[in-house]
């Protein structure tokens, strides 16, 4: 298994798209897995579903599981399959069940304070 480690985010963590926060979380899960950037993984509770859409799109990871994704909608434009979840996590990744992650990009913003 490709080295996976999963710790709280420390502070308060953002997301932001559109001019929109969508979500903010002292909650906020930090997973790490080889030599990838870490991830954000907000729990869903601390961010606004009504901006997300899920969509068709699927991936699988065989060390996390199968992804589901979202669009974010804003006033403005779809963000297509900007977020994805771990629905049903592997046993060795089950803290980031009921999280979202999201793509940082140019329209996507991803920070802790």
């Amino acid at each position: 298994m490709t080295n996976i480690t999963i710790r709280k985010a420390e502070g308060t963590w953002t997301v932001r798209a559109g001019g929109a926060v969508l979500g903010e979380s002292r909650a906020a899960l930090e997973l790490t897995e080889g030599d990838y950037p870490a991830v954000i993984y907000f729990p869903r509770s601390d961010i606004a579903m009504a901006f997300l859409d899920r969509t068709d799109h699927t991936t699988t990871c065989p060390h996390k599981g199968d992804a589901n994704y979202y669009s974010i909608v804003t006033k403005s434009q779809t963000l297509d399959n900007a977020a994805w979840s771990y629905e049903a996590p592997n046993e060795e990744v089950a803290r980031i069940k009921d999280h979202l992650a999201f793509y940082a990009t140019d329209l996507v913003t991803v920070e802790g304070f």
